[in-house]
């Protein structure tokens, strides 16, 4: 390896470690009467939307939400225990006239309170309500695709944005879309019926959209290309990824890309925006990855991998390349306690003050 690439991979490893470490002051009690009380204690999402204890700094900064997709469920695990402490659906939770089946991803909206699901293979989407455990608004036809309005055909990756905004990728048609609370299409980039790769004309097969903080959107082709566009949805640039199945991909801090290939084996990489590779998991044995469809940076710097096809969810810390948690267990699918049926989706509700 050149020592210009060597220096460049450093600096890679520093940008996703980042965050890692650092200190907490705990609040004290004044001395005497009469003295300026110390500020309240910082309290997490997971304090005050369901009352989970905080946690201590860790591989794993919060409680993991996993779309357990065969077992048609979403479950938020606690890292320490392993235990599942929130789970949708319970009995009653999806009412008459509702549908839910197979959730593909699950991610929380902006403020935690609710949650987004896409179902891939049913042809709709969803948000829950994380604490009345109830659909609050779905759009598309359950079992039926279309590229009509309120039509889907394979939706992936559904978000709500700060302004309001649905984002889903459209998977078979081949498009990205905006719709609003009132279930209106407001804006796309690409058009049903139209699957080359020509962005910002038409894409092939988008799987992935991942919103940016600057308001626009990085979205994953099928086939082998990674597309940022920019709010107004201005092509910034396109990339072509290591292998010709990503999955989801992730812009890191400084502007490069985390993608997972779903592939068998799978990989997760590191790219620049010219496609050069910077870092790559992809180990041998039993930490081997079988179609992993997503792969996260956390606030911690450790990085968190959807292993769909075996059955489990990976932290990995990316200095080391080496497994730091874990939930599932390889092939052996199942719903009984840590096990997990072809997880497809991850996020995290923080619990480190």
């Amino acid at each position: 390896m050149s020592t210009t690439r060597s220096l460049a991979l450093l600096g890679t490893l520093a940008v996703l470690a980042a965050g890692c470490g650092g200190s907490h002051r705990d609040a004290t009690s004044p001395a005497a009467a009469g003295t300026t009380s110390p500020p309240p204690a910082r309290t997490t999402p997971a304090q005050r939307l369901l009352g989970l204890p905080a946690l201590k700094r860790g591989p794993v900064p919060g409680y993991v939400l996993i779309a357990d997709r065969d077992n048609n469920r979403i479950i938020l695990v606690d890292p320490r225990t392993k235990r599942i402490v929130w789970r949708f659906p319970q009995h009653g939770d999806v009412r008459p006239g509702q549908s839910f089946n197979g959730p593909d991803d699950a991610f929380f909206t902006p403020g935690y309170r609710s949650i987004t699901t896409n179902e891939e293979f049913n042809q709709a989407m969803a948000q829950i309500d994380l604490r009345a455990h109830r659909i609050v608004w779905s759009y598309g036809h359950p079992d039926v695709s279309g590229s009509a309005p309120g039509y889907l055909s394979n939706p992936d990756d559904l978000y709500r944005l700060r302004d309001g905004l649905y984002q889903v990728a459209d998977i078979v048609n081949c498009r990205v879309l905006w719709v609003d609370r009132a279930k209106r299409i407001v804006r796309s980039i690409g058009h049903a019926g139209d699957c080359a790769h020509d962005p910002p004309h038409s894409l092939s097969s988008p799987n992935g959209d991942t919103p940016l903080p600057d308001g626009g959107v990085l979205v994953t082709e099928i086939g082998g290309w990674v597309d940022r566009f920019s709010r107004s949805g201005h092509l910034d640039y396109t990339v072509r990824t290591p292998t010709t199945y990503p999955s989801d991909a992730q812009l890191l801090p400084g502007g490069n890309i985390l993608v997972a290939g779903y592939d068998v084996p799978g990989r997760v990489d590191v790219i620049t925006p010219r496609g050069r590779i910077l870092w790559t998991f992809a180990p041998r044995g039993y930490w081997s990855l079988d179609r992993p469809s997503l792969a996260v940076r956390w606030p911690n710097g450790m990085i968190a991998i959807t292993d769909d096809w075996h059955h489990r969810v990976l932290v990995v810390d990316p200095r080391t390349k080496k497994v730091v948690w874990s939930y599932g267990h390889l092939n052996r699918p199942g719903s009984a306690p840590g096990h997990l049926d072809k997880p497809d989706g991850l996020d995290l509700l923080p619990a480190v003050p």
